[in-house]
């Protein structure tokens, strides 16, 4: 699979700061549903949310 987008926020859900990730859906009020390359489900800020390089 692909995860072009890094987790970049250590303040809120440090445990997933610097993780590979892609977004599964949009939100309202700039939120998305992510999921990280373990397989978690996350609804995380879209603006902790980052390409990766």
């Amino acid at each position: 699979m692909n995860f072009p987008l890094v987790y970049r926020w250590r303040k809120y859900l440090p445990e997933l700061h610097g993780r590979r990730c892609r977004m599964i859906a949009r939100g309202a009020m700039n939120s998305a549903l992510v999921e990280f390359d373990d397989g978690t489900l996350h609804v995380v800020s879209r603006n902790a949310l980052r390409k990766h390089r």
